[in-house]
């Protein structure tokens, strides 16, 4: 069980996977920061100095200046603003997996071989006809 467990570990597929894994993890807190760092305070600032990871509804009806008091007071709160954080953040980091795939799509694509040629010239009158075509139909000469 050991040396399968080795050949397991060992093959391409799950290192490649591990990779993926690790760089998903750092480029989702690359995005993540963007997200709550960079993009979201401008906004904020737009409608009307308005911090997203504080918007909040405490369902106690409790009023409390900041989502940590009412966390710190026990408040059960639904979390909008954080779920507005993150779902501005998947938007940023799909857009960014279907650039990249698109782009593997765009490597992998086979290319196009040209369907083959139907017909030729004639030596003779330079008319197009056919490929088996023995005699030229406009100017009838005989074809090799």
């Amino acid at each position: 069980m050991i040396k399968e467990f080795k050949e397991f570990i060992q093959r391409g597929n799950v290192i490649d996977l591990a990779v993926g894994v690790i760089m998903g993890s750092a480029f989702g807190k690359i995005i993540s920061s963007l997200v709550t760092d960079i993009i979201m305070p401008p906004i904020g600032l737009l409608l009307g100095k308005v911090d997203f990871s504080n918007l909040f509804i405490t369902l106690s009806g409790d009023q409390f200046k900041t989502l940590q008091d009412a966390q710190a007071a026990g408040s059960v709160t639904i979390n909008y603003g954080v779920f507005l954080n993150i779902l501005i953040e998947f938007i940023i980091i799909a857009f960014a997996l279907f650039l990249v795939i698109r782009q593997i799509n765009k490597l992998n694509k086979p290319k196009a071989t040209p369907a083959p040629a139907t017909t030729k010239a004639c030596p003779f009158c330079d008319t197009q006809i056919p490929i088996k075509a023995t005699r030229c139909p406009h100017c009838t000469s005989k074809l090799d």
